[in-house]
């Protein structure tokens, strides 16, 4: 009860805060109505004057993007290409990261996952020309760093939903859009080249600090305009290095008396030079035919591979008295955090460090194909549909063990910790010398029982999609004057998805006897001089692991528990009206509908009994049920350019497909003689809300407007991890312990309570040339968010984040575009959130990210005129500040924070050439 009350105390301080924005928001759209009054008065007659004003780059972005928006019936952000192949990032997720109410998680250096309106990608769905996509990720969410930019011509995300949209997400959907070349006026051919560099030293001798990027396009019409064609490729050679920091975990030793007792010290640690190399090559094809003004066929294809290549070199040790190795610190220096004593500096001995070499490497190959036919008899719109998708993942995760010779060999190591960053270090041995480091196991508790370890992760998905829709114009029949048409359709998806882990040891031939290796499987050594040690043996792994390693199968049950594989066929029958009337003199559009999801799915997975895997069992398990989804969108328009939208709906998003698995693996336990377990839930319903959605938009003039947005959503249910009676009959016992009953304890995931989660959001953009011509060519674009849940994402009572939500988010750009110069400088934020990484074994973990923020800078010159014509270029510079990617373990009572990874990627300059004739 006294959960509750708080919880309806947050919620309404929550509310009351909205309304007292919504108050605030309002003076500044005043303000800014006041700023714009000339523009204001009539927007349809700047259109007519400036009707042979062709406005390119930048500009020309804001205004597509800011049109899109506008025309919508529902609440919708959009992203516009300034022009054919020129979206400025590497990937769509760094353009999408910067809309209001969006934000990215940067993994390896770059945005890979948006989180939409505080929740986390699972609840989000992403679309390629209005078709679902699959994911090469190990679950739903799209990884977007696979579309290259230079590919796609907008993207449209919906924060409101439509009976007619079909696989829509809880938070938002994600509408990525190519190009139709039909809506080009004439030949268009587009040469993008640019050269990258990091500011950061090459990290290990066989990696790269430079790379580069090259795009083309080709858009043309043909028998007299009713056949389109549009083909583009771009292709992406991107190194990262990455100076890489992990403490392990904080403990108070009984070593700090006195004065100094209930210090903390660092229990353990890593430091890594890391090199990353991502090569992508994407294919893009437009076919469309437009005979005349009834039919209207379209045919889609994309295609890309993604192959990315992580050295990592580098040392871990444990630095705690609690280890067999008693590690006892000289000199120890105290630094007060907070009202906390930490240990910074001093000598850690009895230390018996781990050299590390790993090579991950990662390939993806994705395909997409959609056929889109319309044809108009009549009233009467037809229109079909089908779609294929298909992912395949395929990972090596591999890591290899040294140590000074003899194996476990003491060091005496000095530290001088940086409590907001990366610490000094030095070592009185030296860990370059190939003489003396030896392959081996020299870790702490008499190591870890192995040499290294190699897994081979690989992930299939595939799905199928048909969709039949009819959409008649009513607004010649009694209906017409409060509706403009009706739409029905049938939507059937066939969805399936693998995943599969292959987990091996490695053992050093010769009965695990430690050896050094032969120069001939040696390069340079790799520098961790960023953290003051100076150098570490560098092995040449591909050529080496043969040669010393045997790869022997784990075969325990974390092995199965990886291995599932998940079918789903949803048939949705949806029925939307299309409002189009007036209330007095209000005009107001909008749209009424239903959807209805049957689903049947299929999930399969392992029983395993015991830890070594005994008697897996492959089991399959069935389950269907039905959904009703309604929706409705209003938008009026109270005066000229000023539109009020309102949305509320049923929203739902499917399970994680990982937390679906039909795997369990149980145990007797010999002290209480009763079966318990964990695994996955083959019966898991989705996540599910009642959505409400309230925005107020102004449009000053082509490209400047402002817009204020609330949002409030009620979560019928959360699925979390559960502890529930359960038979476990059908599960071998393995063991020599007899049971007093099959009925027991099974830990998994669950549909269990749920909360709210509420918002605003703020967002604008603004030519100052509008305002005084003294400001020609200047503009700012901007937005920020705040969003707050009594959600308990790990069941009642815990108090865990909810994954991916950032409370606070805000982008800001500024601008100057005039006489083919072009300057902007961007910064987006996201306050500290808990995201999803993986972590040991190839498991998918939490940790808690702290504020994430990137400053990138651009300059450019277009010539306007002469033999030049449509020759661009521009200078980046990408994470201007530096940013460092920072996790935290945990905190303390009194709020000191204790540091966990701090990852810095350096700045990265682009120099690009762009030439369109």
């Amino acid at each position: 009860m006294i959960h509750h009350a708080h919880s309806v105390a947050r919620v309404r301080a929550g509310a009351q805060r909205f309304k007292q924005l919504a108050y605030a928001s309002a003076g500044a759209l005043a303000l800014l109505a006041g700023a714009a009054h000339a523009q204001d008065a009539a927007p349809a007659q700047e259109d007519t004057a400036v009707d042979e004003v062709v406005v390119t780059g930048y500009r020309r972005s804001l205004e597509q993007s800011a049109e899109i928006k506008r025309r919508e019936v529902g609440v919708v952000e959009a992203v516009s290409a300034e022009d054919i192949g020129k979206l400025p990032d590497v990937s769509i997720a760094e353009s999408l990261a910067r809309l209001p109410g969006l934000t990215g998680q940067r993994v390896n250096g770059r945005v890979q996952v948006i989180s939409i309106r505080g929740l986390s990608p699972d609840f989000s769905t992403t679309l390629l020309n209005g078709r679902q996509q699959v994911s090469a990720g190990d679950n739903r969410a799209a990884e977007f760093d696979q579309y290259p930019s230079e590919l796609l011509n907008s993207v449209v995300v919906y924060k409101t939903s439509n009976a007619a949209l079909i696989g829509q997400g809880l938070s938002g959907t994600v509408d990525m859009r190519t190009v139709r070349p039909l809506d080009q006026k004439g030949r268009v051919m587009t040469l993008n080249a640019r050269r990258e560099i990091s500011d950061l030293d090459k990290a290990n001798p066989d990696g790269s600090k430079s790379g580069y990027r090259f795009s083309a396009s080709y858009i043309d019409q043909f028998a007299d305009g009713t056949i389109g064609v549009a083909l583009g490729y771009a292709h992406l050679d991107s190194p990262t290095q990455v100076q890489q920091y992990k403490a392990w975990y904080w403990e108070q030793p009984a070593q700090f008396t006195g004065a100094n007792a209930g210090a903390y010290s660092l229990g353990g640690q890593e430091i890594f030079a890391t090199n990353r190399d991502q090569v992508r090559d994407g294919y893009m094809g437009v076919l469309e035919w437009r005979p005349n003004d009834k039919l209207h066929s379209t045919l889609d294809l994309f295609y890309s591979t993604f192959d990315q290549k992580e050295i990592r070199r580098g040392m871990q040790w444990f630095s705690s008295p609690s280890t067999p190795d008693a590690t006892v610190f000289l000199n120890p220096g105290f630094t007060k955090v907070g009202n906390s004593l930490i240990n910074t500096s001093g000598t850690a001995t009895n230390v018996t460090p781990v050299v590390r070499n790993d090579l991950n490497t990662r390939k993806d190959e994705q395909f997409a194909v959609g056929w889109n036919t319309s044809y108009v008899s009549g009233a009467t719109t037809y229109t079909a549909d089908i779609g294929y998708s298909k992912v395949e993942r395929r990972e090596q995760i591999l890591e290899t063990y040294a140590g000074y010779g003899p194996i476990r060999t003491f060091d005496n190591i000095g530290y001088d910790l940086n409590f907001n960053g990366v610490g000094k270090y030095t070592t009185s041995l030296d860990y370059a010398d190939a003489s003396r480091v030896q392959l081996g196991d020299p870790a702490a508790w008499g190591g870890w029982g192995h040499d290294g370890a190699i897994r081979f992760p690989e992930v299939e998905d595939r799905m199928f999609t048909g969709d039949f829709r009819i959409d008649h114009d009513v607004s010649e029949t009694r209906l017409g004057g409060f509706l403009s048409s009706v739409q029905a359709g049938i939507n059937y998806t066939d969805r399936k998805k693998d995943k599969t882990v292959d987990d091996n040891d490695l053992f050093l031939k010769n009965g695990r006897a430690p050896t050094t290796v032969a120069s001939q499987y040696l390069l340079s050594p790799a520098s961790l001089s960023f953290a003051g040690i100076d150098q570490v043996l560098a092995i040449n792994l591909p050529k080496a692991l043969p040669v010393y390693y045997d790869i022997v199968p784990i075969g325990n049950a974390d092995d199965y528990n990886k291995d599932w594989k998940i079918q789903e066929r949803l048939t949705t029958a949806y029925l939307m009206a299309k409002i189009d009337t007036h209330v007095g003199a209000l005009p107001i559009k909008g749209d009424i509908g239903l959807q209805y999801i049957s689903t049947k799915q299929e999930s399969t997975g392992y029983t395993v009994s015991g830890g070594t895997a005994q008697a897996p069992s492959l089991v399959s398990v069935e389950d269907t049920y039905d959904e009703l989804l309604p929706s409705l969108n209003l938008t009026a328009e109270p005066v000229e350019n000023l539109y009020v939208r309102f949305g509320v709906a049923k929203t739902s998003a499917r399970p994680r497909l990982d937390d679906m698995r039909a795997s369990i693996t149980a145990g007797v336990d010999a002290l209480t003689f009763r079966w318990s377990g964990s695994g996955g839930n083959p019966y898991l319903k989705p996540w599910k809300a009642t959505a409400f959605d309230l925005s107020v938009e102004k449009y000053f003039a082509p490209g400047t407007y402002i817009a204020v947005a609330g949002y409030y959503k009620d979560l019928e249910t959360y699925i979390y991890n559960k502890s529930v009676d359960y038979d476990f009959s059908n599960v071998p016992n393995t063991g020599t312990v007899t049971p007093v009953s099959n009925i027991g304890l099974l830990t998994r995931p669950e549909n269990g309570e749920g909360g709210k989660l509420y918002g605003y959001e703020i967002s604008g953009a603004v030519d100052f040339g509008l305002i005084t011509p003294w400001l020609k060519g200047f503009g700012f674009v901007g937005s920020m968010s705040h969003t707050k849940t009594d959600i308990q994402p790990d069941g009642p009572g815990s108090s865990n984040a909810l994954p991916g939500l950032s409370g606070d988010v805000y982008n800001v750009t500024g601008y100057y575009e005039r006489a083919g110069f072009s300057a902007r400088i961007s910064k987006r934020h996201r306050s500290a959130f808990r995201g999803e990484v993986v972590q040991l074994f190839a498991y998918r973990g939490f940790t808690q990210v702290l504020a994430d923020e990137q400053v990138d800078a651009q300059i450019g010159y277009e010539f306007q005129d002469g033999p030049l014509k449509g020759l661009s270029a521009v200078l980046q510079v990408n994470n201007l500040d530096n940013s460092p990617y920072r996790t935290r373990t945990g905190v303390l009572s009194d709020g000191t924070m204790l540091p966990e990874t701090n990852d810095q990627y350096g700045r990265q300059y682009i120099f690009g050439l762009n030439y369109k004739f």
